[in-house]
């Protein structure tokens, strides 16, 4: 896969910032975007991608990166939908701004933003991957929203593959499991403090029933998401791939019978 153009939203860390990195090595053009000016400019001074801050869960900023990606290079092969924001809280407790901010963010951006790509995206014959996750498959205690707003992007992803795949387009989604990211650092860190454990160790808890025993790198992610954006994957279209060490295999049920587990009640 040489010698695209392919956008990138959320490129400026963790794991845009590696699909970024793993695009720009093999030759291809890329742009990122995001709402943080210096993570992206930090990038694209050590990839040569083009940096475009944006929101775009917004149509103004849609707007922009889309104009902006075809004023520089012409084209638009790939579409990396990478962006997301968290706001936590069980149903009950989760506010109605904080739900509307997760859908308008996780799934009404991406809708805005295939919108948008589409003529470029079908005169391309290209592709498109969606960063859902795990969070998309299994539920989890106080993650409604989240979960509901990445499930919905599984959706869109695959509706674009029955709306315009005979018309070359492919679509398709990875959902990750725990990635050591910035944005998980963080959250293991609090748990870290609330455990009264280091970070490290908050790693370790969090994936302790994870097959792997361990959280992906940003990079693994990456190698899934370059190779579907890929001809290698020419005949993979609206697949929903985890990557998550095999965390969505195991079964919760099972798990008091297992002499590796101590589970507190």
């Amino acid at each position: 896969m040489t010698s695209r153009v392919v956008l990138v939203t959320g490129g400026g860390t963790g794991i845009g910032a590696a699909v970024a990195r793993q695009l720009t090595e093999a030759g291809n053009r890329v742009v990122i975007c995001g709402r943080r000016r210096e993570p992206l400019q930090k990038l694209a001074e050590q990839t040569g991608a083009l940096a475009v801050v944006a929101d775009v869960s917004e149509p103004d900023g849609v707007t922009h990166v889309i104009d902006e990606a075809i004023a520089a290079f012409g084209a638009l092969d790939g579409l990396v939908i990478n962006h997301g924001i968290i706001r936590t809280g069980r149903i009950g407790e989760l506010s109605v701004q904080d739900w509307d901010d997760t859908l308008r963010v996780n799934l009404t951006g991406p809708f805005l933003l295939v919108r948008a790509a589409l003529p470029h995206l079908l005169n391309a014959r290209g592709a498109v991957v969606s960063v859902s996750s795990v969070a998309a498959l299994r539920a989890s205690e106080a993650m409604a929203a989240y979960s509901a707003s990445k499930a919905g992007l599984l959706l869109l992803t695959q509706s674009l593959v029955v709306d315009y795949g005979a018309e070359g387009l492919r679509a398709n989604a990875v959902c990750p499991g725990w990635t050591a990211t910035e944005m998980a650092d963080m959250e293991m860190a609090e748990l870290g403090e609330t455990r009264g454990i280091s970070t490290e160790d908050a790693y370790r808890l969090a994936t302790a029933v994870v097959p792997q025993r361990r959280a992906a790198s940003a990079d693994e992610v990456a190698a899934a998401v370059c190779w579907l954006l890929s001809d290698a994957a020419s005949y993979v279209n609206g697949a929903v791939l985890p990557v998550d060490g095999g965390s969505c295999a195991v079964d919760a049920g099972t798990l008091a019978l297992d002499p590796r587990i101590s589970i507190r009640l």
